[in-house]
């Protein structure tokens, strides 16, 4: 008999190979394992990558609002709803002149609520160039130029036309820059200065169309943002600003992200609590399988002794099966993962309503690796001791049960 035939890796193919039931239940198991292991794992990557994201994408520390569109502003923000509020635009002095702040600039919203006379329901949102601190940063990264007047920047996920505009309310605007991803609402709104802004109107004026904000008069704005003093506490200059202008919301950004990173933090406490249990669950299930057909296999076993398996071989042999079964099902579990999860990033996010961005590839390699290595891990150590117990059996008593 050639030495070959007992090579382990071959053995314990061939024996994964003559059953193929038994095989393809170890593999399903191993599958689901790293199906919610790398599953769990992507998703709780990609949502603090979003949350990362949007805090420092958002700028700014303080957003004043009219008095009772807070939830709207953070619709906005979050998820990109659209939205409209005004408040007088003597507002950004009184502000700036707060103690404890360092600067402050205005925002103007436009919501474009049609598909009729644009390409896309979106948020409209115009910027001051000259004070602003928190979009213009952000367009500098994939725009080097100054945005003029007529110019419109878009959101990661926003659809151009294919000479490079957009329309907006009947009439085409070139596109200066396409954001960076924020994972924020601001993925599907669009920026401008606030001069595009007052020609967008008057252009929209003349197909039509009316604004909420007519009624309003012409200096008017939607939201105030701020950026305290290092040595400022956001939260009490929040309060100051209520106290000293009626009629007006503060929304802090750190009680924002710290709403949201709780929400995280549950949601992951969750897949982790799960992936253990599975995991547990994992290990018992195969542990029953292995030594239910080992229990079948014993024979087979006493046999490859008499032919010169040494106790070591026969215990490699089964741990080679189970790490073969555990290797093939986490290969299968983690392509059935990433199918899942990749595609799908915008509905996940829309639907966990958390921020949320894919991350990565050199962020995503050890958890492929470390998902693998657990799902071929869990198989040897569900087997090893129906492994040590067929190993330790006499050969000879074996053979002769059932006689």
């Amino acid at each position: 008999m050639k030495k070959g035939n007992l090579d382990t890796g071959t053995l314990s193919l061939k024996n994964l190979k003559a059953k193929p039931v038994r095989t393809a239940c170890l593999v399903a198991v191993a599958s689901i394992l790293a199906f919610t292991l790398f599953g769990g794992s992507i998703l709780t990557l990609n949502l603090r990558q979003g949350l990362d994201t949007m805090t420092k994408r958002f700028g700014a520390d303080l957003m004043v609002v009219p008095k009772g569109a807070s939830e709207e502003a953070q619709s906005i923000l979050l998820r990109g709803g659209a939205g409209y509020f005004y408040f007088d635009a003597s507002l950004v002095e009184k502000v700036a002149g707060t103690q404890g702040i360092a600067c402050a600039s205005p925002q103007f919203f436009l919501a474009s609520l049609s598909t009729e006379c644009c390409d896309a329901a979106v948020q409209l949102i115009a910027y001051d160039p000259e004070t602003d601190f928190a979009v213009q940063p952000w367009i500098a990264e994939k725009y080097s130029g100054t945005v003029g007047d007529g110019q419109v920047v878009v959101g990661n996920r926003i659809s151009l036309r294919s000479n490079g505009t957009i329309q907006l309310f009947n009439r085409e605007y070139p596109v200066a820059a396409r954001l960076s991803t924020s994972a924020s609402g601001f993925d599907t709104s669009i920026f401008m200065t606030m001069n595009t802004m007052r020609l967008l109107i008057d252009r929209a004026r003349e197909e039509k169309y009316n604004f909420l904000a007519d009624k309003y008069g012409s200096g008017v704005i939607s939201a105030v943002l701020a950026k305290v003093e290092p040595s400022a506490s956001p939260s009490l200059t929040a309060y100051t600003i209520r106290k000293e202008n009626e009629g007006v919301d503060v929304l802090v950004s750190q009680g924002i992200f710290s709403t949201l990173a709780a929400a995280l933090s549950g949601l992951v406490s969750y897949i982790r609590i799960f992936s253990a249990a599975l995991w547990i669950l994992a290990l018992v299930i195969l542990a029953a399988v292995f030594s239910g057909s080992i229990y079948e296999r014993k024979k087979e076993f006493a046999l490859l002794r008499i032919l010169g398996a040494t106790r070591k071989k026969l215990i490699a042999i089964v741990l080679g099966e189970s790490s073969l079964a555990g290797l093939v099902g986490g290969a299968a579990g983690i392509l059935m993962a990433s199918l899942a999860v990749f595609p799908f990033s915008a509905l996940i996010s829309e639907r966990l309503e958390l921020p949320y961005l894919d991350a990565p590839f050199f962020k995503i390699i050890p958890l492929i690796a470390g998902s693998l290595f657990l799902s071929i891990l869990t198989g040897p150590l569900a087997s090893l001791y129906a492994a040590l117990r067929i190993s330790a059996a006499e050969t000879y008593f074996t053979m002769r049960e059932g006689e």
